[in-house]
């Protein structure tokens, strides 16, 4: 990266007094700054462009509101707080378009945001990973595995569902749905 174009980046510090100030060209500045992450994220995460945009656009607005109330106190990187709310609105969205999502919401408030980036970003693309390893396992992995971890289905409740004769067959079942989930996740 040459000195010019990264010294046209400004600091949080400067975005922080840019807003404050209204100026137009911070505004501008810091839409492109972390664009690029937030499109990757919502791609990522069953959403497009302009589901990307909106979402962008909302946190933007977010930030500048609290910035300009006086109660805006950076804890962490302008970066990671950005992708925080924006994560937190795509969340919030997926969970209202999809009942059947699992309640993502539940989490929404034990989010806390992480000075390290980069570890969102890995998590996130371990779960589309993960997501893409369990269509590969089929029936009835697919579901166990599902109601134990995601649905928190007893093994009990997973034993009658599938009508095992007891709950030891039912969880060595489900320890052979994971040895296979295990295989797919990492040859993928």
């Amino acid at each position: 990266m040459n000195k010019d174009l990264k010294s046209s980046v400004p600091t949080d510090r400067e975005f922080i007094l840019g807003i404050l100030n209204n100026s137009a060209d911070t505004l501008n500045k810091l839409y492109k700054a972390h664009f690029a992450m937030i499109l990757q994220f919502i791609l990522n995460n069953n959403g497009d462009e302009d589901d990307a945009k909106d979402v962008y656009q909302e946190a933007i607005i977010i930030l500048h509101n609290k910035v300009k109330e006086g109660d805006f106190e950076l804890s962490s990187k302008l970066k990671t707080y950005i992708y925080s709310v924006c994560r937190r609105i795509w969340l919030k969205k997926l969970s209202l378009n999809s009942r059947k999502s699992g309640n993502i919401t539940d989490y929404e408030d034990v989010f806390v945001v992480e000075d390290d980036i980069e570890r969102h970003e890995e998590r996130d693309a371990a779960f589309v990973k993960m997501q893409s390893a369990l269509e590969h396992l089929g029936e009835p992995c697919k579901t166990i595995i599902q109601d134990f971890y995601i649905h928190s289905l007893s093994m009990q409740d997973i034993c009658e569902k599938f009508g095992y004769t007891n709950t030891d067959n039912a969880k060595t079942q489900k320890y052979k749905c994971l040895q296979r989930l295990k295989k797919i996740f990492f040859q993928h």
